[in-house]
């Protein structure tokens, strides 16, 4: 509970959490004080939960699913049929909220006249208005197929994209000030952003609408070669747990989860950073106390929680000031900037509105350029002018940019010109290696098959075959090349993955498309081998 004069965001208390993962499942159970998990939605069936959760769902513990397919960023509107999923589970879990990621996660398609293509992994949108203007209306639609209120969670990034307009604190502020949406804020994302991309974790937190976040998520990884990678597959760094301190500072988090996705040590490792996250929200709220009202971070005025029957009600934040001006408040002039707090900035109460007028800050730079698509009329004041309703031109040149960096990211299509040609390497590799390990996981009998052999065999793969049917296609895909370049060269080997292939292809419908009648015509070749 808040403690006296304590603000906090409105919504449902959650406490202290867990992900929620099948291989530690048993230890979740038996864990002391666990009061929430969350799952990946894309892992669990509606009709066949698994019985760990459903223990846990009779014994009071809130379960939340977290979605990572949506691509809310994307600039195709939200696919219908996972939208449907994620309402469904939320509806099976009997969840109070949903969560999803302000990313995007394929590009391509009938949008852009270009092949569809799958990243495989979430990636940052760009800070710019095009990218606002079509991630609002995609939460919008989101919010309005969704049975229960959503919050969207800020990603981390090895890579900038060129030309932003606006800090992360700016555009996640936008975002709620729009929608009415909800945040879950990731303090590990923070610090990889800034570790990556040099920027301020407090700065971020400072412009952040406080009142909107829903919980918070707090994670480990590790550096190499001066590149922060968020693996949730190492313990949590001090510096993640002094921005969550910095956070508890300012105001009173609903929840707390620690996310680990691999590498899983033993209960008591994991219980023992579950009490490393209560006591640094508890130094958070002990210095949050002792601050006189002139010193401490001010939480902002409370927004309105969005609810299943008002998906989008317009919240009331007091918008931050531009980025460069001078704060004439004498009272945040007195705020001294540290490590993990910035300078403070005078707030100005504005009229919200539902799309509120594109403008322009001293921090604002130029428009995104996209090859072939015409910018829109300038003026002075405002930057590009854009309709209060719909967001068309903005979707195809966020469509163009976005297509352009995944191909070159999977397809090794020329990096496209301002981005970071050494870091859009190491992007992509990252994502070749991910792909190679969610393959595994789906397809476990290809490791064991292939023995050493697999991870080399997969890259090569990879390197010439972007994804774009999900990971179980792709682990089918992978198996056929194989088998149509003659390999693997242990004859019982190739007999057994021949076989293994032939059990999970399914029958063959007609073809009806160049992909589908190319498979089927690998899936006759195969049977006569």
């Amino acid at each position: 509970m808040p403690g006296p004069g304590e603000r906090e965001p409105r919504g449902q208390r959650l406490g202290t959490g867990i992900g929620w993962r099948p291989e530690i499942a048993d230890a979740v159970e038996r864990m002391p004080g666990v009061d929430w998990v969350e799952v990946v939605a894309e892992n669990v069936c509606p009709g066949h939960l698994p019985e760990s959760l459903l223990r846990l769902r009779a014994r009071g513990v809130t379960v939340v699913p977290h979605g990572v397919s949506l691509g809310l960023g994307g600039a195709e509107r939200p696919d219908e049929g996972r939208l449907a999923a994620l309402a469904e589970r939320a509806e099976a879990l009997g969840s109070p909220l949903v969560t999803e990621h302000i990313a995007f996660v394929r590009a391509g398609g009938a949008l852009t006249a270009s092949p569809g293509l799958e990243a495989g992994h979430l990636l940052p949108v760009p800070r710019t208005r095009d990218a606002l203007d079509v991630l609002c209306e995609n939460v919008r639609i989101a919010q309005d197929a969704l049975p229960v209120p959503l919050a969207v969670e800020n990603i981390a990034a090895l890579l900038s994209w060129p030309g932003e307009e606006m800090t992360e604190g700016q555009f996640l502020y936008e975002l709620a000030d729009r929608t009415g949406v909800r945040l879950l804020i990731d303090v590990a994302n923070l610090h990889t952003n800034h570790v990556n991309r040099g920027e301020d974790p407090a700065a971020a937190l400072a412009e952040l609408p406080l009142e909107a976040i829903a919980y918070v998520h707090v994670a480990g990884g590790f550096e190499r070669d001066g590149v922060w990678h968020d693996s949730h597959a190492h313990p949590v760094p001090r510096p993640v747990l002094d921005i969550l301190t910095d956070l508890a500072s300012r105001v009173l988090p609903p929840g707390v989860l620690l996310e680990r996705d691999d590498h899983f040590p033993e209960p008591a490792e994991l219980e023992g950073e579950l009490e490393s996250i209560r006591k640094a929200v508890a130094t958070g709220r002990a210095t949050r106390s002792r601050q006189t009202p002139a010193t401490a971070p001010t939480a902002q005025t409370p927004a309105t929680a969005p609810t299943a029957q008002t998906p989008h009600a317009e919240p009331t934040h007091r918008r931050p000031a531009p980025a460069g001006t001078t704060p004439p408040s004498a009272t945040d002039a007195r705020r001294p900037a540290t490590s993990h707090q910035s300078a403070g900035r005078t707030t100005h109460p504005e009229p919200t509105a539902s799309v509120p007028p594109a403008r322009r800050t001293p921090a604002t730079g130029p428009a995104m350029p996209v090859p072939g698509v015409e910018p829109g009329p300038q003026t002075p004041d405002t930057g590009p002018a854009r309709p209060v309703s719909g967001c068309a031109a903005a979707r195809q040149r966020l469509g163009l940019a976005q297509a352009a960096l995944l191909s070159a990211l999977v397809g090794g299509t020329p990096v496209p010109e301002g981005f970071d040609r050494v870091r859009v390497g190491v992007q992509a590799r990252a994502l070749a290696a991910k792909r190679a390990d969610v393959v595994a996981k789906v397809a476990p009998e290809l490791p064991v098959i292939l023995g050493e052999g697999y991870r080399a065999a997969f890259l090569a793969y990879a390197q010439a075959r972007p994804m774009s049917g999900g990971y179980r296609r792709d682990a089918l895909d992978f198996a056929a090349s194989l088998l149509l370049a003659g390999a693997p060269k242990d004859a019982a080997a190739r007999r057994e993955l021949r076989n293994w292939w032939l059990d999970r292809s399914g029958p063959a419908p007609r073809p009806r498309r160049r992909a589908t009648r190319a498979a089927h015509a690998a899936r006759r070749a195969l049977l006569r081998r």
